[in-house]
């Protein structure tokens, strides 16, 4: 499906609750002191970082998230119940920022949690201005409401595994094929405009990230919205496809977008695969992949698949799921 990386969404906390005036009946001795208890604080709004892509896109309709006012003192002394807390969950690598203060908080883990905006404090109920000048208190206070602001959610995608290319690479059909996703597939030379997103065994996540074109680094095309989302991969799938004329070129051209955006795109763990090889004979396959093994940093690291070979796919998925080959696998690298 494809992915939605940026949400905009309304929190409030809640209010706390109001302090009350309330008096201490006992026998034979009615309104014998002060006995109104404190009204309860609202409930905090807090952000989780999950393992779930897509949650954004549940959140899209969302306007607003509320959390729970604290509950009005009651009599004996008794404090109101505080408001519950409210969790938004977002996706790990979320970067969450309050328009309002310019606070940006950024989700690593999975399961880390930060608070965004605090209840607000509950009211005091007669009893806390008891004294001895003031034995018959008839004061008490209202809660006080809780923090609320707009925030502005963007995903720097954290998957496991990045598939990059130029257009028409055969990324998202690659990615439907190892992960029955339905990413769309066109033979069109330009880009999707968003990243499309799999899983495989084990929760590893795969996206298909949009194709690049010459001159991304520099914010041409989709540029950083394209980058951005491979900042934290950890292993880039660089997909380079037998019907392209020049596969040197092809290769080289992703590769220099790579290393002028810098932030260790250049550095990251590649692995080169050449897809379509269904389009060529043998003879084909065999001088595209000598000119990818003498472009690419790790020769071993070049490997051949087609979607239409169903036995490939299942083993290229099986190496991406046991830590990724480290060697060439089977007889010429084929998958």
């Amino acid at each position: 499906m494809a992915l939605v990386d940026e949400i905009t969404f309304h929190a409030r906390a809640g209010r706390g609750g109001s302090g009350v005036v309330r008096w201490r009946h006992e026998k034979n001795k009615e309104y014998s002191g002060a006995a109104g208890g404190n009204g309860g604080k609202g409930g905090d709004v807090w952000v989780r970082a999950v393992r779930d892509i897509n949650i954004l896109a549940r959140h899209k309709a969302v306007k607003e998230f509320v959390a729970e006012d604290g509950m009005d003192g009651m009599n004996r002394s008794k404090q109101g119940k505080a408001g519950l807390d409210i969790y938004i969950d977002l996706p790990i690598g979320s970067i969450v920022k309050n328009e309002q203060s310019g606070r940006i908080v950024e989700l690593i883990d999975d399961g880390q949690t930060s608070k965004i905006l605090h209840g607000g404090r509950g009211g005091l109920g007669n009893e806390h201005f008891k004294a001895s000048t003031n034995v018959r208190p008839e004061q008490s206070t209202d809660g006080q409401p809780g923090e609320e602001a707009d925030f502005t959610v963007e995903l720097d995608l954290i998957a496991d595994v990045g598939l990059i290319g130029l257009p028409n690479a055969g990324k998202s059909s690659l990615l439907n094929a190892l992960t029955n996703s339905r990413a769309k597939v066109g033979s069109y030379a330009f880009t999707t405009l968003d990243p499309n997103l799999g899983a495989l065994p084990g929760g590893i996540i795969l996206a298909d990230i949009p194709g690049l074109i010459e001159g991304a680094a520099e914010g041409k095309g989709l540029g950083h919205k394209f980058l951005k989302h491979i900042k934290r991969t950890k292993i880039l799938l660089h997909l380079v496809s037998l019907e392209n004329e020049d596969i040197g070129k092809a290769y080289r051209e992703i590769r220099g977008e790579l290393e002028r955006y810098g932030e260790g795109l250049g550095e990251k763990e590649e692995i080169i695969v050449l897809t379509k090889t269904d389009l060529g004979d043998e003879g084909a396959i065999k001088a595209a992949r000598k000119v990818l093994e003498e472009a690419g940093k790790d020769a071993a690291r070049v490997l051949e698949v087609s979607v239409l070979d169903d036995a490939a796919v299942k083993r290229l998925g099986e190496h991406i799921v046991s830590g990724i080959p480290s060697t060439g696998v089977g007889e010429n690298n084929v998958l």
